[in-house]
């Protein structure tokens, strides 16, 4: 016979499901709104406000909270595409199409960044997609894959700012996607040809995530 929690361990699992409810009722109203007040977000979790307050200090704390989701959310990401596929191309686009989804849940911290993060604090989130993407397009260069008048660096941050771009398209309501036009996309700014690039795309898109 199980025995049940003990009382301090349960007291530690409902905070921890409150505190979550919070952030994603944060990550929601942000979303719509970012102007979001803790009062509105308070309401949308069902919580008091003052419950949110036992959690995070205030909104800072509050955004930080999310920042921080999002910056181990890209992380395990990344983990995923540790192992680098031999084909550039290839490559490029599985990174893409493995982060859309972190991007697109996250993307109202596209909004906040200017004020509620700082840019060192963005520099901290993106560092580790930032080197993958770089590693990926001097690979991609060195063997021919790639156009190279721009250097790897300066190509992933203008890869990085067009990803941006898109995902705030799809914040403001005013485009939708699942990663497949934003991978595609990715790789003709890289310098594959529009052909070859949707078809890697879809190739990936056909490949269960687990063998890509």
């Amino acid at each position: 016979m199980t025995s049940p929690p003990a009382p301090h361990a349960a007291r530690r699992h409902r905070s921890h499901a409150t505190r979550t409810r919070i952030l994603e009722a944060a990550r929601q109203m942000l979303g719509r709104d970012p102007d979001s007040s803790l009062g509105a977000i308070a309401e949308a979790a069902g919580v008091a406000r003052r419950t949110v307050y036992v959690h995070f200090a205030g909104r800072a704390a509050l955004i930080e909270g999310l920042t921080a989701d999002a910056a181990e959310a890209v992380r395990l990401a990344i983990a995923v595409t540790r192992t680098p596929h031999p084909d550039p191309a290839t490559a490029l686009a599985r990174f893409v199409l493995t982060l859309w989804p972190v991007g697109d849940r996250y993307r109202m911290l596209i909004g906040l960044a200017p004020h509620d993060l700082g840019a060192q604090r963005v520099s901290e989130l993106l560092a580790p997609a930032r080197d993958t993407a770089a590693a990926i397009l001097a690979r991609g260069q060195q063997q021919g894959a790639f156009h190279t008048g721009v250097p790897p660096g300066p190509l992933s941050r203008a890869l990085e700012a067009h990803l941006k771009a898109l995902l705030d398209s799809v914040n403001s309501g005013i485009w939708a996607d699942d990663g497949t036009s934003a991978a595609t996309a990715a790789l003709i700014a890289a310098g594959v040809d529009t052909s070859v690039a949707a078809s890697t795309v879809h190739r990936l898109r056909a490949t269960p995530p687990g063998k890509r």
